[in-house]
């Protein structure tokens, strides 16, 4: 029997493509709302109104936008790191509950309970939000693992795939390997995704690793890497849409590396000196929201004008969002002891 192929070349887009007006509309609402929402939490942040723990995805945006757009969150789940609140606003999750819940309010996805790290949404098949570096990844194969169970044992006819997010640090966390071998030794709907932003909390991937493009890794394991262009959306899209068809369609497992930034420290106590300004604003030159807004000015599918009524709109909503979290309560005394195991 023949190996499978498990290099994929690098998956990049240079225009609007195929996609519809309404559809890439969507796209740049929903990068632009998580970036105001991130400008707005490092606000609150630095107020003290939010307390903890507080991980901003600015520059990241392309990266949970696109690929959860290639979904069908009716059968596939999403699991992701501390880094979450794009994700948590990427599958639909209200603005006005995650800013309560950075705030600890009773109102929050959490109750309260989880802060910035844990948003959650069961109903939406988000599964978090978790605050371990690379807890999320075997957790993934687990969902994979109940969907290929559902289908193959339980003869369920329509069932999906498992995006599971952690970071370039992640990758070198033992349970990263050990899950990805079960994964293809059980042919799980799995796609595991690096969101390669150059740096685990301070370092650089370069100081770390032996590779620094992780789709290399794939073959490892003998499941189809690629490489993603982070910075274009309309790219991860296209990239997470064609993985999904092939997870489900071969039965396998497939590592992602999608090469990403974040113009922000690794959390809000971090100055990131460790980079200089003209690597940030090389990077920022790339920003995805301004990538896709320039796209599609340039096939007449916007103007300025009406960029400015997206951006004003979702920064009512961000501030309709931290009203709401101000007028909320603080979750009651006695909640401590609920939702515990023993």
């Amino acid at each position: 029997m023949a190996k499978r192929e498990t290099k994929v070349d690098v998956f990049t887009v240079d225009g609007v493509g195929d996609h519809k007006k309404e559809f890439l509309v969507e796209l740049l609402r929903q990068m632009t709302l998580i970036r105001r929402f991130e400008e707005k939490a490092a606000q609150m942040y630095g107020l003290r109104k939010i307390g903890g723990f507080c991980h901003l995805y600015n520059g990241q945006e392309a990266v949970a936008v696109g690929a959860i757009s290639a979904l069908d969150l009716k059968h596939d789940y999403v699991l992701t790191a501390y880094r979450d609140h794009g994700h948590a606003l990427a599958v639909g999750m209200e603005p006005n509950a995650i800013m309560a819940e950075l705030y600890g309010k009773i109102t929050g996805c959490s109750r309260g309970k989880g802060g910035s790290m844990h948003m959650f949404d069961a109903e939406k098949h988000f599964l978090g939000g978790n605050g371990i570096v690379g807890a999320q990844i075997p957790m993934a194969t687990g969902t994979a693992f109940a969907q290929m169970y559902w289908k193959k044992v339980m003869g369920e006819k329509k069932t999906g795939v498992t995006l599971c997010f952690f970071g370039d640090g992640a990758i070198h966390q033992g349970a990263f390997h050990e899950s990805l071998n079960l994964a293809a030794v059980w042919k799980l709907p799995a796609i595991y995704i690096v969101e390669n932003n150059q740096f685990g909390m301070g370092t650089a991937v370069h100081r770390v690793s032996s590779v620094e493009d992780f789709e290399i890794k794939a073959t490892g394991f003998d499941m189809p890497g690629m490489t993603i262009d982070g910075m274009n959306v309309i790219a991860v899209h296209d990239g997470i849409k064609k993985a999904r068809e092939q997870a489900q369609a071969d039965e396998t497992p497939i590592l992602i590396d999608i090469k990403t930034y974040r113009y922000k420290g690794h959390s809000m106590s971090d100055p990131a000196k460790y980079r200089t300004r003209e690597q940030l604003e090389q990077f920022q030159q790339q920003d995805p929201i301004l990538v896709l807004k320039a796209m599609m000015i340039d096939a007449k599918m916007i103007n300025d004008d009406e960029y400015k009524k997206i951006d004003d709109d979702v920064k009512k909503v961000v501030n309709e969002s931290i009203e709401f979290a101000e007028n909320s309560d603080e979750p009651p005394v006695d909640t401590m002891y609920e939702d515990i195991y023993a």
